[in-house]
């Protein structure tokens, strides 16, 4: 009860609290009193503002309606077409559960509706969002969060009160620097590691599928006893494949990121395990430290600030990436230093996501991406792109063939769903390997979609995720479309023709000159995809047995470069001119050799700071 000490001038003398406690950085109070419990809005905040913590109070169980009781008073207060698909409780914290094909619904005007339930059956609601589409992820991951109540609990407040101890260094003696583990001078493994006088707080930590590398662990940086909290950007392998790695190893520390991106990730990582062990490639860690990753991630909003440590405060605000992708702010110390690390970034509207925000108040050290940071790296437009991309498909299907779009499963594939639905296109698309699983999880968080997407779904009903001519592909059902005479669009995995059923339908679709294959996203040197972007007519393939075949290209190959997920180096260029102040220091990475060096000597002539493209296994003081 040392925690109500500060609170006590803020209570009421009446709120008879049964216990405070933090959950990472969120104080809780649990209350016996009824009516304080209804009107704890004010209260809460009015401590928000005044301590700078965030509060959630909660009703003592002792004060809680019956659960079968508050379940049929729900399905009283909630409109029918709310579409109720869950209701269940949570007594450990005093929450209902609510889930909804219609989360406004249950929430009313104004809140109307959610003051309501809270009043009357005196268990606070959370409000879940149904996939419109079913996804067996989304519910899994749900079910596991639900069922460990009482382990993130007890996780939760050891994580409060190791953020809320006292810093170790007196502040005239903070430091602050960045270690690179992996994504220095390369795309692939990104792996960050910011180290400060009282805290290591690692970011991302990917895998280079291509090569099969993972980030440095043997670096003397590295100490996973000493990681206090890590910080993903968004789902790719790159970034996130090597997490549960960590899991597998003894961390059981914080994971940070949104709701989508751990859903997500948990669906990519589980499918890297099926994928080493099919390939006979050596299986890093196992599913259930996938599962012990989901029990200790805290999923954060955008432009939520959050104490990730004593001496580190963090906020994740949209990288328009992919769904959930966020651009890292770190602010160090009592205003010691601010970093800012994109992750990947699109700063430029897409059809599924706003640009990446700038919204910060300072940034003094930028961490950014160069994917396409060369000087010759310009795309065209999204409109431009869009056309484009209508033009070859549309032209393929006059002709009577079938266009191969090989897509990662998070990102491009819903891009090009969206950019098909919107432009009334009429012809199958047939969507094989998790493309399907992914799209799934994105009609679970449209908010997190761009404003013109949520004006679909949400006021015109028109969802493009669920348009009838998306057809789901099992693998025993491709030989029938490999068959059928049909034009058709086929968006397959993996993105860069490295494995998957999208190597399966090349195969099929290379020999004929009426069908063509469409890149629409990044393609790494060394790959498949590289290689016919490159112009080959002839691929060779292995057959069981250990003969090689060599297969004909005589299919068109086209890249469409607009619908990329990444910046160009005018966007690049653009998103540092646009953030707040000067900035001290540029680092750039996540690119190939030559890009880092490039853009980081070009960022130096324009922004008149210090710039740099760090090798893997190098450090950079910054305070």
């Amino acid at each position: 009860m040392n925690l109500l000490k500060g609170l006590e001038t803020h209570l009421p003398k009446d709120a008879d609290i049964t216990e405070a406690k933090f959950e990472a950085s969120e104080l809780v109070l649990y209350t016996k009193n009824a009516e304080f419990f209804k009107e704890s809005e004010r209260v809460a905040r009015t401590i928000v503002s005044a301590l700078k913590k965030r509060i959630e109070i909660r009703p003592d169980q002792s004060i809680t309606m019956d659960p079968e009781k508050a379940k049929k008073k729900i399905e009283e207060i909630v409109p029918k077409d709310a579409g109720i698909s869950g209701v269940y409780f949570e007594p450990e914290l005093g929450k209902v559960v609510i889930e909804s094909t219609k989360p406004g619904l249950v929430i009313g005007k104004g809140g109307e509706t959610y003051r309501r339930i809270k009043s009357e059956t005196l268990w606070l609601p959370k409000i879940e969002r149904a996939p419109a589409i079913d996804s067996d992820i989304v519910k899994a991951v749900r079910k596991l969060l639900h069922s460990e109540i009482d382990y993130r609990k007890t996780f939760l407040n050891k994580i409060g009160q190791k953020i809320n101890s006292p810093p170790k260094v007196e502040k005239d003696k903070e430091w602050a620097r960045i270690v690179y583990l992996g994504g220095g001078r390369q795309v692939g493994r990104s792996s960050i590691m910011l180290q400060t006088s009282n805290s290591n707080i690692l970011m991302d930590f990917g895998v280079d599928v291509g090569s099969d590398s993972h980030p440095y662990i043997d670096s003397p940086d590295f100490d996973i006893e000493k990681i206090d909290a890590v910080v993903l950007s968004h789902s790719h392998l790159d970034h996130c494949g090597f997490i549960p790695w960590l899991y597998e190893n003894g961390y059981d520390g914080p994971l940070y990121c949104t709701a989508p991106t751990r859903d997500t990730t948990v669906l990519l990582c589980l499918d890297y395990v099926d994928v080493c062990q099919r390939e006979g490639k050596k299986v890093w860690y196992t599913k259930k430290s996938v599962e012990k990753m989901v029990k200790h991630t805290i999923a954060l909003e955008y432009g939520e600030v959050s104490d990730i440590a004593p001496d580190v405060r963090l906020t994740l605000e949209p990288s328009g990436h992919l769904l959930g992708s966020s651009v890292i702010h770190m602010h160090i110390g009592d205003g010691l230093h601010n970093v800012l690390y994109t992750g990947d970034l699109k700063f430029g509207p897409s059809r599924l996501f706003d640009a990446a925000s700038t919204k910060f108040h300072r940034v003094e050290t930028l961490l950014i991406e160069s994917t396409y940071g060369a000087s010759d790296n310009i795309m065209t437009g999204r409109r431009e792109s869009e056309q484009e991309l209508m033009d070859l498909i549309n032209k393929v299907m006059e002709r009577g063939g079938k266009v191969l779009i090989p897509s990662f499963a998070v990102g491009r594939a819903q891009e090009v769903m969206a950019t098909l639905a919107g432009n009334n296109f009429k012809h199958p698309v047939w969507m094989e390997g998790m493309l399907w699983d992914s799209t799934a999880i994105h009609t679970a968080y449209p908010e997190y979609l761009s404003k013109y997407v949520q004006r679909d779904i949400f006021h015109k009903g028109a969802n493009p995720f669920t348009n009838e001519i998306f057809k789901r592909v099992a693998p025993k059902e491709r030989n029938k479309i490999l068959d059928s005479k049909e034009p058709g669009v086929v968006i397959a995995t993996s993105g860069m023709l490295i494995g998957g059923p999208a190597v399966e339908y090349f195969k099929a679709f290379a020999p004929d000159e009426k069908n063509m294959l469409i890149f629409v996203g990044y393609q790494a040197e060394g790959t498949l995809g590289r290689r016919l972007q490159k112009g080959w007519k002839e691929v060779p393939f292995g057959k069981s047995g250990g003969k090689t075949v060599t297969l004909p290209v005589n299919l068109e190959v086209h890249s469409v470069h607009g619908l990329s997920g990444h910046s160009d180096r005018k966007q690049l260029v653009s998103y540092i001119y646009n953030l707040p102040g000067r900035l001290e220091r540029i680092l750039v990475n996540h690119g190939e050799s030559s890009r880092c060096g490039e853009f980081a000597r070009d960022a130096h002539k324009i922004f008149k700071c210090e710039t740099m493209a760090p090798r893997n296994l190098e450090a950079v003081r910054l305070k």
